[in-house]
């Protein structure tokens, strides 16, 4: 484990327990690549808050392991995963091809491999995600629509090598490419990460201005974008339209001028952000968990979930009073600054297929009861 993932790990809860389960439950790691953003925060978060659940509690023995975005890192952990004797594995893989080797031999040992959000190719394993290219095909094509099919944008990409990043970018790429009027004038990566996107926009301001710059479409970076601005001294009427990322922060940023909400501040308040607000949904690893559990018991389960990408525009904002699960059930999709004050947080925790997992799960990895 790098210096950086081991001190993330440690703040996140997400060291192993020790061996200590009962013998009957089942042994089943998280193996997570890169944890350096509120999403992959958030994500394990909500996988704890899943195995915690009385439903799961006395079944599953959970252990946690983080490599880093180091691929070689990750294959020599579910080794040694697979050596201690687990019967299932949720990864977020760092490669869609490289773990196809050791995934392979985890299967022919009899362990379920399960991926969340960034997907695995060996056959034997099962995925859970959302249909990425759908992800950068649609927002390529509102941000060409919202410049009228001509202008100047900016692009902040992913993690690099993970399929989520890969498939998000192509998608999106190929549909400006259909504007000859469109033009890609810088382009960074990101890290799905809203510190990095900062640092990489200042570098790109450093040489190209605001009045320079027509729209973004940022993996993640939208609420970082729009504070930017703001910090600038641009109105939030003149605002650049953005197709981003589901942080909680650019959502609220997304209401209309004059929405009351509670714990605002400048930047984390409604300012009417031309958006488009999609995101892969944290709770993917926690509906993974509970899948495995299903398999383990016997149960088919499909190789492939692909679960609905969640969008929302300027016209379906719905703010959430209090967080509640019948709210998020009635459609809201932003949060009280109050309940979740950190604005990189991601917005869309809400499944139907996951009622054990609420905001407080997102927040903190408690279980609903």
């Amino acid at each position: 484990m790098t210096g950086l993932a081991g001190a993330l790990a440690l703040g996140l809860g997400l060291a192993s327990h020790p061996g200590d389960a009962a013998a009957d439950k089942y042994k089943i790691y998280l193996s997570m690549s890169f944890i350096g953003n509120d999403w992959q925060a958030e994500a394990a978060n909500m996988v704890k808050a899943m195995a915690a659940h009385k439903s799961l509690a006395d079944k599953v023995d959970l252990q946690i392991q983080v490599a880093g975005p180091n691929a070689q890192r990750q294959i020599q952990q579910i080794n040694s995963m697979v050596q201690a004797g687990a019967q299932a594995i949720v990864v977020f893989p760092i490669s869609p091809t490289a773990l196809n080797q050791v995934v392979k031999s985890a299967c022919d040992k009899g362990v379920i491999v399960i991926a969340y959000d960034a997907e695995i190719t060996e056959p034997c394993a099962y995925n859970v995600h959302i249909d990425q290219l759908e992800a950068g095909r649609v927002t390529a094509e509102w941000l060409a629509k919202k410049l009228n099919g001509k202008g100047d944008i900016v692009i902040l990409t992913g993690v690099p090598g993970t399929s989520v990043d890969t498939q998000r970018t192509q998608a999106a790429k190929e549909v400006f490419a259909k504007y000859p009027d469109i033009h890609i004038v810088a382009e960074s990566v990101g890290m799905w990460s809203q510190a990095v996107a900062r640092t990489e926009l200042s570098k790109i301001l450093a040489t190209r201005g605001w009045d320079k710059i027509d729209g973004l479409w940022l993996q993640v970076g939208c609420y970082t974008a729009n504070s930017m601005q703001v910090e600038a001294g641009i109105s939030p009427d003149k605002l650049k339209p953005c197709a981003g990322e589901g942080s909680n922060g650019g959502r609220i940023q997304m209401l209309p001028n004059g929405t009351e909400v509670e714990g605002a501040n400048a930047t984390y308040t409604p300012m009417n952000a031309p958006r488009i607000s999609y995101a892969s949904p944290p709770y993917s690893g926690a509906l993974a968990l509970k899948l495995a559990v299903e398999k383990l018991e016997g149960k088919d389960i499909p190789k492939l979930t692909v679960l609905p990408l969640p969008l929302v525009t300027n016209d379906t904002i719905k703010l959430c009073k209090e967080g509640t699960w019948d709210e998020m059930k009635a459609g809201c999709n932003a949060f009280q600054p109050s309940l979740v004050p950190n604005p990189g947080w991601f917005a869309s925790i809400y499944s139907e297929h996951t009622p054990e997992v609420g905001l407080q799960g997102a927040l903190v990895g408690q279980s609903e009861n």
